[in-house]
């Protein structure tokens, strides 16, 4: 699957190595393009997952603020709930499209 920014690919990995949690594709961290993502000062804890990082994401020209999420420490209950580690993993939002 791939994460597409104005048609630049953001990340890419196979569906199996995604996780899907509340109808979010999250990538593994390993494949985001290098430079995609710089991190945001935007707060956020969910009460289920544990605390956030948002993400600006780039596509060379554009730069998106918020679009990306990752939890880099996810509560072990929610690691429990979703049945697997997703800690890093990274969700994308709105402008960048999720396709097969």
């Amino acid at each position: 699957m791939k994460a597409l920014l104005n048609g630049t690919v953001i990340a890419e990995a196979p569906r199996e190595d995604l996780i899907s949690i509340e109808g979010n594709w999250y990538f593994p961290p390993s494949s985001v393009s290098p430079g995609a993502l710089s991190e945001s000062p935007t707060p956020y804890t969910c009460p289920w997952k544990g605390e956030c990082q948002y993400f600006s994401v780039s596509d060379g020209e554009a730069e998106l603020r918020d679009r990306a999420w990752s939890y880099p420490t996810p509560m072990p209950t929610a690691i429990e709930k979703v049945g697997r580690d997703f800690g890093g993993y990274v969700a994308f939002w709105k402008e960048v499209q999720v396709v097969e």
